[in-house]
């Protein structure tokens, strides 16, 4: 039977460690340090697990290449605020938890990019500079984002606040006003993609918006997007394909006199790739 271990690293030395078959639960009675580490072990390489790092936080459906995975706790070191809640990783009392997902949990159909803990912004140590996590979905940029508020992991957290700006609950991916920008969602593994869903910021008239966007897939193939100035999410369908990985790429920006856009989340429907294709046969 897999094993599960909980660790908390605090100066490369493990201050909490909990283990157990399939399910594991660690209380952590301190208030944490810039620095601190939490780390997930598990038994073997490409598991599902449901992961919940902090206990003011949902849980998330993640698919783990390597038996261990670490979170970079994310303590404010600045006067820039981070874009989690004030309530979060604040305080001398945390639940961490994790578990291994259930069959029924992995099969279905669900928002394939949404995972609140990805990370790569606070890389830090032998994590500095890693674009890999190890963990997924993962969301990177071709960009450095000027600000932790502008990163791309904001545009998979789930949180869809999107009348404001930089301050949480309106953080945003951002492209920095560059038309080359792009951001990427890896999955880690084939999966099967039938909709796509994109919240733009919306903090009108501070911001414009885009009118068009190429998605392009690992397969190769490419999805034209056009867009509205619309602060709920745009629901786009597209035809079913087998990918690792997706690229949010030429935007268009309209004609206005608005400089910014951002986008606050987006959302990659569909199913694992066995599943999909155990449906069809």
């Amino acid at each position: 039977m897999s094993e599960l271990a909980l660790k908390i690293y605090r100066e490369g030395e493990i201050f909490l460690s909990v283990c157990s078959p399939d399910r594991v639960s660690a209380l952590w009675r301190a208030e944490y340090r810039q620095g601190d580490i939490i780390a997930l072990e598990v038994a073997n390489t490409n598991t599902y697990c449901i992961i919940q790092f902090e206990d003011t936080m949902p849980e998330a459906l993640v698919f783990l290449k390597h038996q261990r995975i670490v979170f970079p706790v994310p303590i404010n070191e600045k006067i820039e605020p981070i874009p989690y809640s004030p309530k979060s990783f604040a305080g001398n009392c945390h639940i961490i938890r994790a578990r291994l997902a259930m069959p029924y949990e992995i099969a279905v159909r669900r928002n394939l990019a949404f995972n609140p803990y990805d990370h790569a912004f606070y890389g830090r140590g032998a994590m500095a500079g890693r674009k890999d996590t190890g963990f997924y979905p993962h969301a990177t940029s071709n960009i450095k984002a000027t600000s932790p508020g502008f990163a791309p992991r904001t545009a998979i957290d789930g949180i869809f606040e999107n009348s404001a700006h930089l301050l949480w609950p309106y953080q945003a991916w951002s492209n920095n006003q560059d038309p080359s920008a792009e951001l990427t969602v890896d999955f880690g593994r084939p999966v099967t993609v039938d909709e796509l869903r994109l919240t733009l910021r919306a903090d009108f008239p501070h911001d414009s918006w885009w009118t068009d966007a190429d998605v392009r897939f690992s397969d190769g193939s490419i999805e034209h997007l056009m867009m509205n100035k619309f602060a709920v999410p745009q629901v786009f369908p597209i035809k079913p394909r087998t990918v690792t990985h997706l690229t949010l790429c030429h935007l268009q920006k309209h004609e206005d006199s608005s400089l910014y856009t951002a986008l606050t989340q987006i959302e990659v429907w569909g199913t694992e790739a066995v599943a999909s294709e155990a449906k069809e046969k």
